[in-house]
Protein backbone atom coordinates (compact mmCIF):
# COMPACT_ATOMS: atom_id res chain seq x y z
CA UNK A 1 0.00 0.00 0.00
CA UNK A 2 2.99 2.34 0.12
CA UNK A 3 3.11 5.01 2.79
CA UNK A 4 0.16 4.96 5.20
CA UNK A 5 -2.00 8.03 4.75
CA UNK A 6 -2.21 10.30 7.79
CA UNK A 7 -4.77 12.95 8.74
CA UNK A 8 -2.06 15.55 7.99
CA UNK A 9 -2.03 14.48 4.32
CA UNK A 10 -5.72 15.28 4.03
CA UNK A 11 -5.39 18.51 6.00
CA UNK A 12 -2.98 19.78 3.33
CA UNK A 13 -5.10 18.47 0.46
CA UNK A 14 -8.25 20.14 1.85
CA UNK A 15 -6.41 23.39 2.49
CA UNK A 16 -5.20 23.65 -1.11
CA UNK A 17 -8.30 22.31 -2.87
CA UNK A 18 -10.98 24.89 -2.07
CA UNK A 19 -11.79 26.21 -5.56
CA UNK A 20 -15.40 25.76 -6.70
CA UNK A 21 -15.97 23.82 -9.91
CA UNK A 22 -17.69 26.77 -11.52
CA UNK A 23 -18.79 30.34 -10.93
CA UNK A 24 -22.32 28.99 -11.30
CA UNK A 25 -24.20 27.20 -8.53
CA UNK A 26 -24.61 23.93 -10.42
CA UNK A 27 -26.86 22.48 -7.70
CA UNK A 28 -29.58 24.94 -8.71
CA UNK A 29 -29.89 23.10 -12.04
CA UNK A 30 -30.14 19.53 -10.75
CA UNK A 31 -31.94 20.10 -7.43
CA UNK A 32 -35.41 20.68 -8.99
CA UNK A 33 -35.11 17.18 -10.50
CA UNK A 34 -33.96 15.60 -7.21
CA UNK A 35 -36.46 16.63 -4.54
CA UNK A 36 -34.80 20.03 -4.03
CA UNK A 37 -31.32 18.67 -3.13
CA UNK A 38 -28.24 18.65 -5.37
CA UNK A 39 -27.57 15.18 -6.77
CA UNK A 40 -24.03 15.08 -5.36
CA UNK A 41 -25.28 15.91 -1.83
CA UNK A 42 -27.73 13.01 -1.49
CA UNK A 43 -26.66 9.47 -0.65
CA UNK A 44 -29.53 8.21 -2.78
CA UNK A 45 -27.21 8.98 -5.71
CA UNK A 46 -23.65 9.31 -4.42
CA UNK A 47 -22.27 7.88 -1.18
CA UNK A 48 -19.09 9.68 -0.01
CA UNK A 49 -16.26 7.23 0.66
CA UNK A 50 -13.25 8.38 2.68
CA UNK A 51 -9.91 6.93 3.71
CA UNK A 52 -9.85 6.29 7.46
CA UNK A 53 -7.22 9.02 7.87
CA UNK A 54 -9.56 11.55 6.25
CA UNK A 55 -12.40 10.35 8.49
CA UNK A 56 -10.17 10.85 11.55
CA UNK A 57 -9.40 14.41 10.39
CA UNK A 58 -13.04 15.29 9.75
CA UNK A 59 -14.21 13.92 13.12
CA UNK A 60 -11.59 16.07 14.86
CA UNK A 61 -12.89 19.23 13.13
CA UNK A 62 -16.66 18.99 12.82
CA UNK A 63 -19.86 17.11 13.65
CA UNK A 64 -21.10 17.53 10.07
CA UNK A 65 -20.48 13.87 9.18
CA UNK A 66 -21.63 10.50 10.51
CA UNK A 67 -21.17 6.92 9.34
CA UNK A 68 -23.46 6.02 6.47
CA UNK A 69 -26.19 3.47 7.21
CA UNK A 70 -27.21 1.43 4.15
CA UNK A 71 -30.90 1.73 3.26
CA UNK A 72 -31.29 -0.88 0.49
CA UNK A 73 -29.48 -3.75 -1.24
CA UNK A 74 -27.49 -1.45 -3.55
CA UNK A 75 -26.19 0.77 -0.74
CA UNK A 76 -25.41 -2.32 1.36
CA UNK A 77 -23.34 -3.62 -1.56
CA UNK A 78 -21.38 -0.33 -1.72
CA UNK A 79 -20.49 -0.64 1.97
CA UNK A 80 -19.68 -4.36 1.74
CA UNK A 81 -17.32 -3.79 -1.21
CA UNK A 82 -15.26 -1.09 0.52
CA UNK A 83 -11.55 -1.59 1.10
CA UNK A 84 -10.68 -2.14 4.77
CA UNK A 85 -9.07 1.31 4.89
CA UNK A 86 -12.23 3.09 3.70
CA UNK A 87 -15.45 4.22 5.36
CA UNK A 88 -18.75 5.35 3.83
CA UNK A 89 -20.05 8.52 5.48
CA UNK A 90 -22.96 10.93 5.17
CA UNK A 91 -23.37 14.62 5.97
CA UNK A 92 -26.31 16.56 7.40
CA UNK A 93 -27.31 17.71 3.90
CA UNK A 94 -26.58 20.55 1.50
CA UNK A 95 -28.32 23.14 3.67
CA UNK A 96 -25.76 22.50 6.44
CA UNK A 97 -22.64 22.29 4.25
CA UNK A 98 -19.37 23.52 5.76
CA UNK A 99 -17.24 23.99 2.65
CA UNK A 100 -13.95 23.74 4.54
CA UNK A 101 -15.05 20.38 5.97
CA UNK A 102 -16.05 18.71 2.71
CA UNK A 103 -14.40 15.40 1.87
CA UNK A 104 -12.01 15.05 -1.04
CA UNK A 105 -14.77 13.02 -2.73
CA UNK A 106 -17.15 16.01 -2.39
CA UNK A 107 -14.60 18.46 -3.77
CA UNK A 108 -13.78 16.24 -6.75
CA UNK A 109 -17.28 15.06 -7.70
CA UNK A 110 -18.35 14.45 -10.49
CA UNK A 111 -14.74 14.10 -11.68
CA UNK A 112 -11.95 11.61 -11.12
CA UNK A 113 -8.30 11.79 -12.22
CA UNK A 114 -8.06 10.23 -15.67
CA UNK A 115 -4.94 8.10 -16.12
CA UNK A 116 -3.84 7.12 -19.62
CA UNK A 117 -2.90 3.64 -20.84
CA UNK A 118 0.69 4.77 -20.37
CA UNK A 119 0.03 5.56 -16.71
CA UNK A 120 0.03 9.38 -16.86
CA UNK A 121 -2.45 11.67 -15.08
CA UNK A 122 -3.79 13.47 -18.18
CA UNK A 123 -6.53 15.51 -16.52
CA UNK A 124 -10.13 15.12 -15.37
CA UNK A 125 -12.79 12.79 -16.65
CA UNK A 126 -16.03 11.92 -14.92
CA UNK A 127 -18.26 9.29 -13.33
CA UNK A 128 -20.27 8.52 -16.44
CA UNK A 129 -23.24 6.98 -14.61
CA UNK A 130 -24.18 10.54 -13.57
CA UNK A 131 -24.47 11.90 -17.14
CA UNK A 132 -28.27 11.89 -16.95
CA UNK A 133 -28.41 13.67 -13.56
CA UNK A 134 -25.45 16.06 -13.21
CA UNK A 135 -25.79 19.39 -15.05
CA UNK A 136 -22.02 19.98 -15.09
CA UNK A 137 -21.47 16.90 -17.26
CA UNK A 138 -23.54 18.50 -20.02
CA UNK A 139 -21.70 21.83 -19.57
CA UNK A 140 -17.99 21.06 -19.19
CA UNK A 141 -17.17 24.57 -20.43
CA UNK A 142 -18.16 25.97 -16.99
CA UNK A 143 -15.32 24.13 -15.18
CA UNK A 144 -12.83 26.74 -13.98
CA UNK A 145 -9.08 26.49 -14.65
CA UNK A 146 -8.31 27.15 -10.97
CA UNK A 147 -10.44 24.16 -10.01
CA UNK A 148 -8.61 21.94 -12.52
CA UNK A 149 -5.19 23.04 -11.21
CA UNK A 150 -6.16 22.42 -7.57
CA UNK A 151 -7.77 19.07 -8.45
CA UNK A 152 -4.63 17.80 -10.21
CA UNK A 153 -2.36 19.00 -7.40
CA UNK A 154 -4.58 17.28 -4.79
CA UNK A 155 -4.46 13.93 -6.57
CA UNK A 156 -0.75 14.14 -7.29
CA UNK A 157 -0.21 14.60 -3.55
CA UNK A 158 -2.52 11.70 -2.78
CA UNK A 159 -0.83 9.38 -5.30
CA UNK A 160 2.63 10.29 -4.00
CA UNK A 161 1.53 9.25 -0.52
CA UNK A 162 -0.47 6.15 -1.46
CA UNK A 163 0.17 3.90 -4.47
CA UNK A 164 -3.15 2.16 -3.97
CA UNK A 165 -5.12 5.37 -4.58
CA UNK A 166 -3.26 5.68 -7.88
CA UNK A 167 -4.04 2.06 -8.77
CA UNK A 168 -7.76 2.51 -8.06
CA UNK A 169 -7.98 5.50 -10.43
CA UNK A 170 -5.80 3.82 -13.08
CA UNK A 171 -8.18 0.85 -13.03
CA UNK A 172 -11.25 3.10 -13.14
CA UNK A 173 -9.80 4.88 -16.19
CA UNK A 174 -9.29 1.49 -17.88
CA UNK A 175 -12.91 0.56 -17.10
CA UNK A 176 -14.06 3.82 -18.67
CA UNK A 177 -12.09 3.02 -21.84
CA UNK A 178 -13.84 -0.36 -22.09
CA UNK A 179 -17.30 1.11 -21.46
CA UNK A 180 -16.90 3.98 -23.94
CA UNK A 181 -15.43 1.65 -26.59
CA UNK A 182 -18.51 -0.53 -26.19
CA UNK A 183 -20.65 2.57 -26.73
CA UNK A 184 -18.36 3.68 -29.57
CA UNK A 185 -18.01 7.08 -27.88
CA UNK A 186 -14.90 9.17 -27.21
CA UNK A 187 -14.06 9.87 -23.57
CA UNK A 188 -14.16 13.60 -22.68
CA UNK A 189 -11.09 14.80 -20.77
CA UNK A 190 -10.40 18.26 -19.35
CA UNK A 191 -6.65 18.61 -19.75
CA UNK A 192 -4.54 19.24 -16.65
CA UNK A 193 -2.79 22.16 -18.38
CA UNK A 194 -5.76 23.57 -20.27
CA UNK A 195 -7.94 22.60 -23.16
CA UNK A 196 -10.06 19.56 -23.87
CA UNK A 197 -9.20 16.14 -25.25
CA UNK A 198 -11.07 13.10 -26.45
CA UNK A 199 -9.82 9.56 -25.96
CA UNK A 200 -10.95 7.62 -29.00
CA UNK A 201 -12.62 4.23 -28.62
CA UNK A 202 -10.85 0.93 -29.30
CA UNK A 203 -7.41 2.25 -28.39
CA UNK A 204 -7.52 4.94 -31.09
CA UNK A 205 -5.38 7.37 -29.09
CA UNK A 206 -6.10 10.86 -27.79
CA UNK A 207 -6.84 14.03 -29.77
CA UNK A 208 -7.50 17.66 -28.96
CA UNK A 209 -11.20 18.43 -28.92
CA UNK A 210 -13.68 21.31 -28.74
CA UNK A 211 -15.92 21.25 -25.69
CA UNK A 212 -18.94 21.52 -28.02
CA UNK A 213 -18.13 18.02 -29.34
CA UNK A 214 -19.07 16.41 -26.04
CA UNK A 215 -22.76 17.18 -26.20
CA UNK A 216 -25.43 17.16 -23.49
CA UNK A 217 -27.28 14.38 -21.72
CA UNK A 218 -30.63 13.50 -20.20
CA UNK A 219 -32.88 16.46 -19.35
CA UNK A 220 -30.04 18.90 -20.15
CA UNK A 221 -30.11 18.34 -23.93
CA UNK A 222 -32.33 21.42 -24.38
CA UNK A 223 -34.22 24.02 -22.32
CA UNK A 224 -37.50 22.41 -23.41
CA UNK A 225 -36.37 18.99 -22.19
CA UNK A 226 -35.20 20.48 -18.90
CA UNK A 227 -38.41 22.34 -18.11
CA UNK A 228 -40.49 19.31 -19.09
CA UNK A 229 -38.44 17.23 -16.63
CA UNK A 230 -38.87 19.88 -13.89
CA UNK A 231 -42.65 19.92 -14.47
CA UNK A 232 -42.75 16.12 -14.26
CA UNK A 233 -40.69 16.10 -11.04
CA UNK A 234 -42.99 18.75 -9.50
CA UNK A 235 -46.08 16.73 -10.44
CA UNK A 236 -44.60 13.59 -8.86
CA UNK A 237 -43.78 15.50 -5.66
CA UNK A 238 -47.36 16.73 -5.17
Amino acid sequence: RGMTLKPAHFREIHRDFEAPISRYDCGRHCAPLNGGEPVCCTTGHAIPVVDRAEWTLLKSQTDLWHKFKPFDAASRQVVDDLHANCTAIECKGAAHCERENRTLACRAFPFFPYISREGDLIGLSYYWTFEDRCWVLSNLQVVERKYVREFVQAYERLFAADEEEYAVNRDHSATMRRVFSRWNRPIPVIGRDGGYFKVLPYGGGMEKAKVSEFGAHGPYVSPAAYWAAVAEASAEAT
